[in-house]
């Protein structure tokens, strides 16, 4: 295996590390459900596909929320981890393929942008025709109307909302982390 590949997948990891450490401090806004939760784990997600491509960015995604399910595990019978992948994976993937795409600020900022109106866009149709549907057979909550309202009041809010703090939080974090982890990357000894 080439040094840069090995470098490639220990950032990968590192980054899924970071991220799942990120998604246990996670918290309810008192003007949101309490079963939609701010966490700052896809900020790791989003500085590696950055970094890395946006292929990394959707690995990132997947690889915390299996650590998190397979030590946490589920209190939503998975619903909520796939929700989070899901959604997760789409705005990253959309925010690191226009980034890479041309790596200047403008494109970064045209990218956030982009992928938080795709994530919300995905969550939208994913929450009205599989996941409310489902959480509401499994649970028996009562969403207070009908999921068309739900998504209008909560999810389209909760989503533009976390997807602008955590959008924020990378474009002040993206160089001070991507130095460190580039100063840190293993180099393999030539024999």
């Amino acid at each position: 295996m080439n040094d840069s590949r090995l470098n490639k997948q220990i950032r990968i990891a590192l980054l899924s590390g970071i991220a799942f450490v990120l998604m246990y401090f996670d918290f309810p806004l008192p003007i949101f459900p309490v079963f939609l939760k701010i966490d700052l784990s896809d900020i790791p997600a989003l500085i590696g596909a950055f970094a890395l491509g946006p292929v990394a960015g959707v690995v990132i995604e997947l690889i915390k929320n299996i650590l998190y399910t397979l030590i946490k595990g589920s209190s939503s019978m998975l619903i909520g981890e796939f929700a989070n992948f899901a959604i997760g994976a789409t705005w990253v993937f959309v925010a690191g393929f226009i980034y890479n795409r041309n790596r200047t600020f403008k494109t970064a900022i045209i990218g956030l942008v982009s992928s938080v109106l795709a994530m919300t866009v995905m969550a939208v149709l994913l929450n009205y025709f599989v996941l409310l549907p489902m959480y509401v057979n499994v649970f028996k909550v009562d969403l207070g109307g009908s999921i068309g309202s739900f998504i209008a009041v909560a999810t389209v809010p909760f989503n533009i909302l976390k997807g602008t703090i955590a959008s924020t939080a990378t474009v002040l974090l993206y160089k001070p982390v991507i130095a460190v982890i580039n100063r840190q990357s293993i180099r393999t000894v030539k024999y």
